[in-house]
C-alpha cells in the first residue's frame, strides 16, 4: 500500500514537472491582447520590469530579509518550484529557511501550522491549487479555529499559504481548477486573489504580514504573462478593500485574478459595440470581500455581472449576488448575470468551451442592458 502511494506521488511530480515545462510556453493563452492597467504605488521609488511570478518571488525577497523568522517551504521549491516562484531563495537565505517538504500537502499544512503557532512566519507553498484538498481538514479545521477554540489564548495568525489556481490552456480536471469558493465559506480565512504583478506582490506582503492565516491563490495563466513595471521597495496593499479598475456608469462588472483581463476586454468589446459605460471591479480579496465598493457601484449603475473561472453552482459570485440581491434590490434594474465555469469537472479538451471568455462575457453585459 505504501508502494502504491509513493508510486501515486512520483506520478503527480513528473506530471508536474512536464506540465511547468510546457506552461513556459505560454502566451497569453487565448486571452486579450489588451493590457491590464496598472496599479500606481504612491512613493513607488525605483521600478523594475517584472512579470507575475517574478514580483511574487520578490516579495517573498523582502519577506525573507525583514523577518528573520520567516520561512519557505513546500514541494521542490528548494529548487525553484515547478514555476520557479522560488528561485534563487535557498542560495541566499538557506537551506534552513527554504526548503523542499515530502510530498505530502496534509503535512506540508500541518507543519505551518505548527510553526506559527510557535511564532515562526511560514509561507507554505502547495503546488497546484488543485492538491490542496488532503490539506482541508488541516486548513479549515486547525488553522482557521486555532485562535477561536482557545479563547484568543492562541493562534497562528502568521501563517500563509501559496498555491497556483485556473485555467492554462492544456491541464485538465487535475491542473485547472479554482477553488476559492471552498475556503471563503470558511470563518477565521482569508483568501486573496491577485491580478497583475504589482498587485500580487503588495499583497502577499500584506498575507504574510497579516495576524490570520491567508490563502493567497496565484493566477498560473498570468505567471509569464502579466508584465509591469513593479516597485522593488517594500510596499503593501490591503486586504479586503476592491480595486476600481475602470469607472462606469451602465453597468457594473466584478471579478478576480486572470478573469480581469478576460472581463477588460468583454468591457472594451462592449463599450466598442454597444456604446456603453461599464465599471470594472477587482476584487482582489474573496473573504473578507469588499461589500461596500461593489454595493455602491450597483447602486450607481442600477446592474451587475460577476464573472470566475470556478463552477457556476455555489460559486463566489453566488455569495456577490446575494448580498447585493439584499443591500441594492431597488436599485436594480435587471437580473444578476453570473458568467462561470459549467457544472462538470474541469475538461482538457474541450477546456475553450469551459472557460468564461470574453464572449460569454460580453453576451451577459449585452442581455443585461437590453433587458
Amino acid at each position: 500500500m505504501l508502494k502504491n502511494l509513493v508510486l501515486s506521488k512520483s506520478i503527480k511530480l513528473t506530471l508536474n514537472v512536464r506540465y511547468f515545462h510546457s506552461s513556459t510556453k505560454l502566451k497569453s493563452g487565448g486571452a486579450s491582447p489588451i493590457s491590464y492597467p496598472s496599479l500606481e504605488i504612491e512613493n513607488a521609488g525605483e521600478l523594475q520590469k517584472m512579470n507575475l511570478f517574478q514580483s511574487i518571488n520578490n516579495a517573498m525577497d523582502i519577506a525573507l530579509k525583514s523577518d528573520p523568522k520567516a520561512c519557505v517551504f513546500g514541494e521542490d521549491v528548494g529548487f525553484g518550484g515547478v514555476f520557479r516562484a522560488t528561485v534563487d531563495l535557498r542560495d541566499k537565505y538557506g537551506a534552513h529557511r527554504v526548503f523542499n517538504t515530502p510530498l505530502c500537502e496534509q503535512g506540508i499544512a500541518g507543519f505551518a501550522i505548527g510553526m506559527a503557532a510557535q511564532g515562526a512566519t511560514p509561507i507554505a507553498e502547495i503546488q497546484f491549487a488543485d492538491y490542496i484538498f488532503p490539506a482541508f481538514d488541516q486548513i479549515v479545521n486547525e488553522a482557521a479555529k486555532y485562535r477561536y477554540r482557545s479563547g484568543g489564548q492562541f493562534n497562528c495568525g502568521s501563517l500563509t499559504f501559496r498555491t497556483p489556481y485556473g485555467a492554462v490552456g492544456h491541464g485538465g480536471h487535475y491542473h485547472s481548477q479554482s477553488p476559492e469558493s471552498y475556503f471563503g465559506h470558511t470563518p477565521g480565512l482569508k483568501v486573496v486573489v491577485p491580478s497583475t504583478p504589482i498587485e500580487a506582490k503588495g499583497l502577499l506582503l500584506a498575507s504574510i504580514r497579516d495576524q490570520n492565516p491567508v490563502i493567497f491563490f496565484e493566477p498560473k495563466l498570468m505567471y509569464r504573462s502579466a508584465v509591469e513595471e513593479v516597485p522593488i521597495g517594500d510596499y503593501e496593499i490591503p486586504l479586503g478593500k476592491a480595486r476600481v479598475v475602470k469607472e462606469g456608469s451602465d453597468i457594473t462588472i466584478v471579478g478576480w485574478g486572470s478573469q480581469m483581463r478576460v472581463l477588460l476586454q468583454a468591457v472594451h468589446m462592449a463599450e466598442e459595440k454597444l456604446g456603453i459605460s461599464c465599471e470594472l471591479i477587482d476584487l482582489r480579496t474573496i473573504q473578507p470581500w469588499d461589500v461596500e465598493t461593489v454595493c455602491n457601484s450597483v447602486k450607481k449603475t442600477g446592474r451587475l455581472l460577476i464573472s470566475h473561472e470556478a463552477p457556476k453552482t455555489g460559486g463566489w459570485a453566488a455569495e456577490i449576488s446575494s448580498t447585493v440581491q439584499e443591500r441594492c434590490f431597488l436599485s436594480l434594474e435587471a437580473p444578476i448575470q453570473r458568467v462561470c465555469g459549467y457544472d462538470t469537472p474541469f475538461p482538457l479538451i474541450f477546456e475553450k468551451f469551459y472557460v468564461p471568455d470574453h464572449l460569454k462575457n460580453f453576451e451577459a453585459i449585452k442581455k443585461t442592458i437590453q433587458y
